[in-house]
């Protein structure tokens, strides 16, 4: 069987990007007899992390797909025709887009199946769009990804029963491929790299401190966070903790709420006790994981929630909203707040900080709870739903 993946949002920073990247590798590591075409763009074709064991075909695009996906961007139809027009000279029995973000036409007589990762876009579209326009765009490129698919492919149950209540679907059009941690991800030790990790990213070897992993987007509440976290700060037994904010600030395509949270830290007079680091390498990130207190994820919403995941693998206690696949992601090894008050996260994340016990406790479910995700089932799982869409 011939599979053909758009991969061209192989180099991106965000989760989807990593969904990617782990789950494809996976399936190559797997799957030894049918053949898997990966079709990219120019830019993508510049990245040398592709697997060597995947045929690529590269489509002569103006602007790479991630940064069409972005903000204020859009794919131009001679764009779209571009990656079209390589997939239909190209026989293949099945279809695969990793995420409906970098979606185009399909004309081939072929099977497909779109991963669409959440429905954030649709419940808070005005955390997620600039512009009505972009809003536009968005939702004629999902609704037409949606009406040619076979097959919807989803990360976790809580964004399965979303997508089936948003779009009116019903269950025989769902299938669930969850994420898992990479390998990177890992309790370490200290004394092994760490104090050059903590000095890259602005830190002291001994310095207390809370993080965050995860984009800098309108509907990742850091507002709130840095809200609560200016509460606890103000306290002078956690005189010294600091809040590490990870995350492309920079050059993230997506709607960006830097320049808003920069202003806060700056009117909370914060500026020395909460760090922005922008992109951090998965090797000074599991550092990161692996020296902080607690990783907060105040998120109003998410679809996986791959951070989580990495933490508790790391062996570092998590605080998460109670909303969305947080609770289902987490199980028993989380603590939960409401993210729509500071209250509430601050009573969580002081409560987790004042008792070492209970952090002891978080770090032993929250390892066991990782082990529990792994990308082996998760390449399984999409390589049986190629082969049940290839025998219909």
């Amino acid at each position: 069987m011939k599979i053909g993946v758009d991969a061209t949002c192989w180099g991106n920073n965000r989760g989807f990007g990593r969904f990617t990247r782990e789950l494809l590798g996976a399936l190559l590591e797997i799957d030894k007899v049918n053949e898997y075409i990966f079709f990219i763009d120019g830019y993508t074709d510049k990245d040398d992390s592709i697997p060597s064991q995947a045929r690529t075909v590269v489509a002569n695009t103006s602007v790479s797909a991630i940064e069409a996906a972005s903000a204020n961007g859009r794919r131009s139809l001679i764009n779209l025709w571009a990656m079209t027009h390589q997939v239909l000279k190209h026989k293949v029995d099945v279809f695969f887009f990793p995420t409906v973000y970098s979606y185009f036409p399909i004309l081939n007589r072929t099977k497909i199946v779109v991963t669409i990762h959440d429905v954030i876009a649709d419940h808070h579209p005005k955390l997620i769009f600039p512009n009505t326009r972009a809003k536009i765009f968005w939702k004629l490129k999902q609704n037409v990804a949606i009406w040619q698919a076979d097959l919807i492919a989803t990360v976790s149950q809580y964004s399965k029963q979303q997508i089936r209540e948003y779009f009116g679907l019903p269950d025989s059009r769902l299938r669930l491929i969850t994420e898992a941690a990479h390998p990177i991800f890992k309790v370490l030790p200290s004394n092994n790299g760490a104090g050059n990790a903590l000095l890259r990213q602005g830190l002291e070897l001994q310095t207390d401190f809370l993080l965050y992993v995860g984009g800098i987007s309108p509907h990742k509440n850091l507002s709130t966070l840095i809200d609560a976290f200016s509460r606890i700060a103000s306290k002078p037994r956690f005189g010294n903790l600091k809040l590490v904010l990870t995350g492309d600030y920079k050059n993230d395509p997506f709607f960006s709420a830097y320049p808003e949270l920069n202003k806060q830290v700056r009117i909370f007079g914060l500026e020395d006790r909460i760090i922005f680091t922008g992109f951090v390498p998965d090797e000074d990130l599991a550092y990161l994981y692996n020296q902080a207190k607690l990783l907060v994820f105040p998120s109003f919403e998410e679809g996986f929630g791959l951070p989580a995941i990495e933490a508790m693998a790391c062996g570092t206690p998590v605080a998460a909203s109670n909303c969305g696949s947080l609770p289902e992601v987490l199980g028993n090894a989380g603590c939960f707040f409401d993210p729509h008050n500071p209250a509430s996260m601050e009573a969580v994340i002081e409560e987790i900080l004042s008792d070492d016990t209970r952090q002891d406790e978080m770090k032993v479910k929250g390892l066991k709870r990782s082990k529990q995700f792994v990308w082996k089932q998760s390449a399984e799982d999409a390589l049986a739903i190629f082969m049940e869409l290839r025998n219909k």
